[in-house]
């Protein structure tokens, strides 16, 4: 039996410090959190949701020494995602203090760590084979020491290995000419909308979904997620296909798109094809919104019993 394919991130996982308050402190001013909670955050809600789906998934990128990477490496190793590389000496595990008022809108603090000091030799320690899946998010592109060595190693990745880029919402802060470079080796792109437009100038969704798809690899696709009106998928050549959304009562969208690409890829390695991938990842982010917490992806059980339970939106 053929091994199942593999999915290789090289993101980074960080510790997200989440602190609740009625609302934020004006300069120099002081208020009492509501609530508060850590978590592992980054690139681990988007493992988590394709471990659960059932593709076995490394994580590829750095982590620290210290109570922070601790957790991540606690939290990657019970989702089932092994880890590739031994802890940095010396440096902790970066964090994101999240400030969320009253209004639900969230403001960010983020202290990097030993996340990103991820280097040429770990990457090419890897080794992803024909069918396995690489992917790759935009943070580590905007200009840095080691953003160099990312892009010399997804530029020598094997033809046969796919690759899944997620630009993020600092696209419109990379520089042109990596992103470029990225875009041209991506074969699974996915991204919501305002991504989309900043990357393209196209305001119109199908008009940017049809822009993107000729920036990408020959025979990739690209996932413009659309919050619940679903998504488009689009390759070159032919129309953008919208799948849609599944109606559900949201609490928390936090996490919705980790879900979808995770799930998405976990689908497209089993063999569907993007269309029907889509419609899967739809359904994943639809549960993922009705609960609280950004690693809320269903698992492959859950998931089937929620598709069989909801019609198939209409195509």
């Amino acid at each position: 039996m053929a091994a199942r394919p593999r999915l290789f991130h090289v993101g980074a996982v960080i510790a997200d410090v989440v602190l609740d308050v009625d609302a934020l402190p004006e300069p120099g001013g002081d208020v009492f959190a509501t609530s508060s909670r850590t978590l592992p955050g980054g690139g681990f809600n988007v493992m988590a949701a394709a471990a659960r789906a059932g593709m076995p998934v490394v994580y590829g990128g750095a982590h620290g020494t210290g109570p922070y990477g601790d957790m991540a490496r606690e939290a990657l190793r019970a989702e089932g995602v092994a880890v590739a590389h031994p802890p940095k000496p010396g440096r902790d595990t970066g964090f994101c203090v999240a400030l969320v008022d009253s209004s639900a809108e969230r403001t960010f603090v983020t202290s990097l760590g030993a996340e990103g000091e991820l280097t040429l030799g770990e990457l090419r320690a890897l080794r992803p084979a024909a069918g396995d899946f690489a992917y790759a998010v935009g943070y580590a592109l905007m200009s840095g020491p080691r953003t160099g060595d990312l892009l010399t190693w997804i530029g020598g990745l094997p033809a046969e290995v796919r690759l899944v880029f997620d630009p993020a919402p600092v696209v419109g802060e990379i520089p042109g000419e990596a992103l470029a470079a990225v875009l041209g080796r991506t074969d699974v792109l996915s991204l919501n909308a305002r991504e989309a437009a900043i990357t393209t100038g196209a305001w119109d969704a199908e008009r940017a979904a049809a822009l993107l798809a000729g920036r990408i690899r020959s025979g990739g696709t690209v996932v413009l997620r659309d919050s619940a009106d679903g998504c488009l998928v689009a390759g070159a050549g032919s129309a953008p296909v919208r799948v849609p959304g599944f109606p559900v009562r949201a609490v928390d969208t936090n996490g919705a798109g980790d879900a979808h690409v995770g799930v998405f890829t976990a689908a497209l390695a089993g063999g569907l094809d993007p269309v029907r991938a889509a419609r899967r990842a739809n359904a994943a982010a639809a549960v993922a919104v009705t609960r609280r917490g950004p690693a809320t992806a269903p698992g492959a059980a859950e998931l089937d019993r929620f598709l069989a339970e909801h019609a198939a939106p209409a195509l």
